[in-house]
């Protein structure tokens, strides 16, 4: 498979030769072999994995994103991503990183919801009047 994580602004890793990957959803762990059917999925942050051809495991860590595979090729797109040789160091930084909204992105995620709620109120309201 060949395999590319795409971040916002820039491409963060293309690798041909991929023999496996292993990355999070909601759902748990979900994995692909090479000649798995063209799928789609949400990733929530943690770690993907991906073996190569050659036998070696190298793993990342993702922030929430998706998934996409298409033939051989699998497209992750994700906000931000974490490359290393450490596990341990890689799972710290999905915590502290990426599971830790920050005083600002929890503000404006309050104020999208609160927006949001108030427009399906409205919309309910239109349709009820009609």
């Amino acid at each position: 498979m060949n395999l590319k994580i795409l971040l916002p602004c820039q491409v963060f890793l293309e690798k041909t030769e991929v023999a496996r990957i292993v990355a999070e959803t909601r759902d748990g762990s979900f994995g692909l072999l090479p000649h798995r059917l063209d799928c789609a999925a949400a990733l929530v942050p943690g770690i993907l994995s991906y073996a190569t051809a050659a036998g070696g495991t190298i793993d990342v860590a993702v922030d929430e994103g998706v998934l996409v595979k298409t033939g051989a090729d699998v497209l992750v797109s994700v906000r931000r991503a974490i490359g290393g040789t450490d596990l341990g160091r890689l799972h710290e930084a999905v915590k502290r990183e990426f599971l830790t909204l920050d005083e600002q992105e929890r503000n404006v995620r309050a104020a999208t919801d609160k927006m949001e709620g108030g427009f399906i109120r409205r919309v309910a309201e239109f349709q009820h009047g009609r």
